[in-house]
């Protein structure tokens, strides 16, 4: 067997379960709502940003600014030159700057905010699952004594039968940057 074949076949759409095709919708349906709800400026300074970041963006500055150059140092003679010292092009290119870097800018701050938000949603489902792992525990805990399996004494089993408090994590994450 060929050592980068996977042992288990990768799961086919229809295989995923019910929960995970319900997840995805949801997110799917979360990101057209965000994208219906972005203000016609920030739709705006999105599509010029993606068109910065291609290579089509590329492609037209090659032309116009090699075409800008071309002509005025003079090696298309038919053509007058009109910015011999290249002063008005590095006013433009200095001109565009400012603005692409606004709109990107813009566009970063949208998305800063949509990851603030999925990073919110992240640490309550985390705090969640630690909780309900944490009362599951206690659970097994129980029963484990009620079937008579020794596990009390273990550091680690009646740490995991704590809670964790997310405002002592905090605390402790920041008095470890002093």
């Amino acid at each position: 067997m060929p050592h980068n074949t996977p042992t288990v076949p990768p799961p086919q759409p229809g295989d995923l379960s019910a929960s995970l095709q319900r997840n995805i919708r949801a997110l799917e349906e979360r990101r057209r709502q965000e994208a219906a709800e972005a203000t016609r400026e920030e739709r705006v300074a999105q599509a010029i940003t993606d068109f910065a970041g291609s290579m089509k963006f590329v492609y037209l500055h090659v032309a116009i600014y090699g075409a800008w150059i071309l002509v005025n140092v003079g090696l298309i003679p038919f053509l007058p030159r009109f910015d011999p010292s290249l002063v008005v092009l590095a006013m433009v290119a200095s001109v565009e700057a400012i603005f692409i870097s606004t709109f990107i800018l813009i566009s970063q701050n949208r998305m800063a905010t949509i990851a603030d938000k999925r990073a919110d949603l992240d640490l309550q489902i985390s705090l969640l699952a630690e909780h309900e792992l944490t009362k599951l525990a206690g659970v097994i805990a129980a029963i484990a004594e009620k079937l008579e399996v020794r596990a009390e004494g273990d550091p680690e089993i009646e740490e995991i039968k704590k809670d964790v408090a997310p405002e002592a994590v905090l605390d402790e994450i920041e008095s470890q940057k002093r």
